[in-house]
């Protein structure tokens, strides 16, 4: 009953700058913790970034300095601003919601981000 939708990805060059946005609905609630995981081709998933309900902040090294991840819970959406693109940061970028008490996990369908000359 819970959904996530991700949008704003597309081609961008390197050295730019892009902002994916992730709506909830449904089941997932502002007390849930949010964050942003990708998915490059013929690799794992990985985490990128996550805010929880109470403002805590934590952002993979591979990306820090260069994305923030920020939340407006009464428009029940998720942010991820990139900036300083590089070529490693192509990826499937995934939304994830997880409850309070870690027993419900959703995840979004995903945005393709692709950086290219």
């Amino acid at each position: 009953q819970g959904q996530l939708v991700e949008s704003g990805g597309g081609l961008v060059q390197p050295g730019g700058s892009l902002r994916l946005s992730c709506l909830a609905s449904g089941s997932i609630f502002s007390t849930y913790a949010m964050g942003w995981y990708r998915q490059a081709p013929g690799k794992q998933r990985e985490f990128v970034a996550t805010y929880t309900s109470g403002g805590n902040i934590n952002v993979a090294d591979s990306v820090k300095g260069r994305f923030t991840i920020s939340r407006d819970n009464a428009n029940n959406t998720v942010y991820l601003q990139m900036n300083s693109l590089k070529f490693e940061d192509t990826a499937v970028y995934y939304c994830r919601a997880v409850a309070g008490n870690g027993r419900h996990y959703y995840w979004g369908q995903g945005t393709q981000v692709t950086v290219s000359s």
